[in-house]
């Protein structure tokens, strides 16, 4: 089976499957359809398939001329049926893995899926899982629900861990150009997976287990959180002094070496780098220790929204405006500039408690026009308003909690009666620096 299934991968005759077709997904399939290997989607939201059979995109970063371009080329169709699971040659997971209300981990999404493949597995299958998991996800979980098909890893199946390294938005990095890590449950597995990337990326990093691929991903944004932990606990004590941390941060990063920067905010955003570091610490429990450091950089993290409405409060008040029906603009709800990706968001925490204080809400952004639901927030219908002069003197303060790069920021400043700036997106503004204020 190893060596049907490697000699396909090597002519391209293979079927490659995508299960979940989102911000993962999509950019997957395009690195796949690009490296000339026929492609199949699946999703349970229908209306994705539909969108996707239809040549539209959903995803800012992947164009409508791009999933077209894939139809016509005839190597990609989308569909909702798990059962055509055993149609493709290799599977690729990329589902959601968020955390539940407690801050446990939550595997139902990756659970269902491996259920699904292992109701129509097949010998000479790959399967990977690419969602962002804890070390051992792989071989405790995936690995006993495709076993009890009855199906042999390693001689008529394979099981690999691969980590998604998406960075929506940045023009530098596409799926094919980030360096994937690899990690098999067996050597066969590992070197047909590895075999299987090499065509679709620009680097394949071999590792000796799925935990060692598993602990990557998790270490890669732990990293993150702690040090956006450290500039935001450095933000608030500044703040106090009349420290710009912005501008500290800009002179600290002249050291060529021994400094990396990384910046503040009204908190954390993305799927991964909120989630991530509970899922380190809860594993920790379950192995009967503690993890400190990373519990108190997730608190830092978590306690940003709070931070912003009392700075918010604070300023209005100093205009002797209570924060209970003041009119609000929040500028972006994405969870980072210039993408139309709302998960995890720190705007929508920032929401809840604007809400929960009584203000007018309002809010813009041009890459999402409509407030979308929200599974642990209670999102009202709302539309991006149109960012005119009239508007935005209306407002109390404007609240720019993403800083896109479409906004003018000269025009916003000139307009508003008071900039809250949780970004430094006014720093180069030199007019009207009056009305802004840092949180």
């Amino acid at each position: 089976m190893a060596n049907q299934l490697e000699q396909a991968i090597k002519d391209k005759t293979a079927t490659i499957g995508i299960i979940g077709l989102g911000y993962v997904g999509l950019p997957l399939i395009d690195a796949f359809v690009n490296s000339g290997f026929k492609t199949m989607g699946f999703d349970v939201d229908q209306n994705k398939v539909e969108q996707l059979q239809a040549g539209k995109s959903y995803i800012q970063h992947i164009p409508s001329k791009t999933v077209t371009n894939w139809l016509e080329k005839k190597q990609f169709e989308a569909t909702a049926e798990a059962s055509r699971m055993k149609e493709a040659d290799a599977l690729l997971i990329c589902v959601p893995t968020p955390l539940t209300t407690s801050r446990d981990p939550d595997l139902s999404y990756v659970e269902k899926t491996t259920e699904a493949i292992a109701a129509s597995l097949r010998p000479g299958q790959l399967v990977v899982l690419e969602s962002t998991t804890y070390p051992t996800t792989t071989r405790d979980v995936l690995l006993p629900i495709l076993e009890a098909t009855g199906l042999k890893v390693g001689e008529d199946y394979f099981l690999a861990y691969s980590p998604e390294r998406e960075d929506p938005g940045n023009p530098d990095f596409s799926a094919a150009g980030i360096p994937k890590v690899v990690g098999g449950i067996d050597e066969n597995s590992l070197r047909i997976a590895a075999a299987l990337y090499e065509h679709a990326v620009v680097n394949v990093i071999q590792v000796s287990s799925v935990e060692i691929a598993e602990a990557c991903k998790i270490l890669e944004n732990t990293y993150r959180a702690v040090n956006i932990a450290m500039v935001n606990e450095l933000k608030t004590l500044f703040d106090r002094m009349n420290i710009d941390v912005w501008e500290v941060i800009d002179a600290a990063k002249t050291k060529p070496f021994g400094f990396q920067a990384f910046y503040p905010g009204p908190g954390l955003g993305g799927h991964c780098i909120p989630i991530d570091p509970f899922y380190l610490s809860w594993l920790a429990r379950k192995e009967g220790q503690t993890t400190r450091f990373i519990e108190l950089a997730g608190e830092v993290n978590t306690r940003m929204p709070r931070y912003v409405i009392d700075r918010l409060s604070e300023f209005l008040n100093q205009h002797a405006k209570p924060l209970k029906g003041s009119k609000i603009c929040m500028l972006g709800v994405a969870y980072k500039k210039d993408v139309d990706d709302p998960r995890e968001s720190p705007s929508f925490h920032l929401l809840d408690l604007l809400l929960e204080r009584g203000v007018d809400f309002t809010y813009n952004d041009p890459h999402i026009p409509k407030l979308p639901k929200m599974r642990h927030h209670n999102v009202p219908a709302m539309e991006s308003q149109e960012l005119t002069p009239e508007y935005l003197a209306a407002q109390d303060c404007v609240l720019i909690a993403t800083d896109h790069s479409a906004y003018d920021y000269d025009f916003i400043v000139k307009h508003s009666k008071m900039i809250l700036d949780t970004r430094n997106a006014t720093k180069n503004v030199t007019s009207g620096r009056e009305k802004i204020f840092k949180a």
